[in-house]
C-alpha cells in the first residue's frame, strides 16, 4: 500500500483546493486493520486503491514507515480529521452530509459540530438500516437524499470495506464532492464511545483503550488477528531498510 506523506492540514488544503476548483475525491483512512484487511483481500485492495488520498490512521504504521526509512510525517486520524475538515468546510462556506453510525450518532454529530463552527452547512444525514446495501429500495433513498441535498463533502461511517464499497458505488452520483470513510468516528464524536487519553494516542495504544470497552466485539480482531499482523509489519519494513541499505 502506497500511502500520502501528508500531515493532516496539508491533506485539508488539499481538499478544500480542490473542491474550489469544482474537483471531487475520496480519502481513504486506514489504521492497522484497514492494512491487515488490504493485503489479505485483493477485492479490498483494488476497492481502496481507487481512493485520491490515502492517509494513515495508526500509529503502527506511522512506526513501520520510520523502521523503512519512508517515514510518513504523521498519523492522520479520521477521527481528528472530522472536526479539522469541517472548521475548514465552515470557513470556506462548504456543507457536509453525514451518512450511517449507529442510530442517532449523525443527528448528534452534525449538532455537536455546528456547535463548534457556527457556520457550518449540514446539508442532511441519514442512518441506513442494518442491511441496506441488500435493499435496492434503501440504497435508492440513500441516492436521492444526496442528490437533494448535493453536500461537498460526504462522511460515511459503516466501517471498512462496507463504507469504501458504498462510496465507490455513489461517487458517481456527486463527482464534485469529497468522499471519507470515518469507521467509527460517529460514535466518537458524540461519545457513545469513548476515545482513549492523548498521551495513549501518541504512544499507539488506543487499541487498548477500545479493547478495554469492547472487548467481546474487538477481542479476535486486536489480539487474533492484529498483533500478529503488526509483527509481520514490522519485520517486512525492516527487511525493506536493509535492502535499501544494502543498494
Amino acid at each position: 500500500m502506497l500511502f500520502d506523506a501528508l500531515t493532516e492540514r496539508a491533506a485539508i488544503e488539499h481538499v478544500m483546493a480542490a473542491s474550489a476548483r469544482g474537483e471531487g475525491g475520496w480519502i481513504v483512512n486506514p489504521n492497522l486493520d484497514g492494512l491487515r484487511q488490504w493485503t489479505a483481500d485483493t477485492a479490498v485492495a483494488e476497492l481502496c486503491a481507487a481512493a485520491t488520498l490515502v492517509l494513515a490512521d495508526g500509529m503502527p504504521l506511522i512506526w513501520a514507515s520510520r523502521l523503512q526509512r519512508t517515514p510518513l510525517p504523521e498519523r492522520v486520524a479520521g477521527s481528528n480529521l472530522i472536526f479539522s475538515l469541517s472548521a475548514a468546510a465552515a470557513r470556506s462556506g462548504r456543507s457536509i452530509f453525514l451518512l450511517g453510525g449507529d442510530p442517532g450518532t449523525a443527528e448528534e454529530t452534525a449538532r455537536i459540530l455546528r456547535q463548534r463552527d457556527p457556520g457550518l452547512v449540514v446539508s442532511g444525514t441519514h442512518c441506513p438500516p442494518h442491511g441496506f446495501e441488500r435493499d435496492e429500495l434503501e440504497l435508492k433513498r440513500i441516492r436521492d437524499l444526496l442528490a437533494a441535498a448535493r453536500p461537498d463533502i460526504v462522511y460515511v461511517a459503516l466501517g471498512l470495506p462496507k463504507q469504501e464499497r458504498l462510496i465507490r458505488d455513489l461517487r458517481a452520483l456527486l463527482p464534485q464532492a469529497w468522499w471519507l470513510g470515518l469507521g467509527i468516528s460517529f460514535s466518537f464524536v458524540c461519545g457513545r464511545v469513548k476515545r482513549a487519553p492523548r498521551w495513549m494516542q501518541r504512544c499507539g495504544l488506543e487499541w487498548l483503550h477500545r479493547l478495554i470497552q469492547e472487548p467481546g466485539r474487538l477481542g479476535k480482531r486486536y489480539l487474533l488477528q492484529g498483533a500478529p499482523f503488526a509483527v509481520r509489519l514490522f519485520v517486512s519494513s525492516l527487511r525493506e531498510r536493509a535492502r535499501s541499505m544494502g543498494t
